[in-house]
């Protein structure tokens, strides 16, 4: 029973990592990065469609993303999505493909990206917590049915914390390689 619990707080932090992961990729650096149009929905008959499933985004150069649609009519839609995503982007339409020019980070973006990465990691911080929280009510409730020790609930507490520590660790090292590639010029 504890070991299943432990088990499943991991699974659940291990989570909370990945989705870090996933809203860095949406913070851009000065890189093209075809994860930055990640979250660009665009109208496809009728659903809003997510951009990679009706174009192929790639890497032309270090500050160049090209994006080539499956359907060559979607293009002026992928083109309209593109520009109302609010992620700042004005894609140059070359009739059979979109460029979409990376501008040079300002000071004052990398401070603000760098603002929004460190949020990002607080809100994992907490929820890496908020799993220690439950995994301890857990072992709670386990003491009050009596299906172990005060001594197993210790052990067990100490073995979260050690896991609580050692993953809010693995966010502080993310946070400080993010911030890292956002002020690098």
């Amino acid at each position: 029973m504890i070991n299943e619990i432990k088990k499943d707080a991991q699974t659940r932090m291990q989570k909370t990592l990945e989705s870090l992961a996933h809203a860095f990729s949406r913070i851009r650096t000065g890189q093209a990065h075809p994860s930055i149009l990640g979250g660009v929905m665009v109208p496809y008959y009728g659903s809003d469609t997510p951009l990679n499933q009706v174009a192929n985004v790639t890497v032309k150069d270090s500050r160049t993303l090209q994006v080539v649609a499956f359907e060559r009519n979607m293009l002026g839609a992928v083109d309209k999505a593109i520009q109302s995503s609010g992620l700042g982007f004005n894609p140059t339409n070359l009739g059979e493909l979109l460029l979409i020019s990376m501008p040079a980070l300002t000071e004052e973006t990398r401070k603000g990206f760098t603002k929004q990465a460190r949020d990002a990691a607080e809100d994992a911080r907490v929820a890496v917590r908020n799993i220690r929280r439950d995994a301890l009510s857990q072992f709670k409730d386990l003491i009050k049915e009596k299906e172990i020790s005060e001594d197993e609930e210790r052990r067990a507490a100490d073995d979260i914390q050690k896991l609580t520590d050692k993953f809010v660790a693995d966010i502080e090292t993310a946070v400080k390689q993010k911030e890292a590639d956002l002020m690098a010029v």
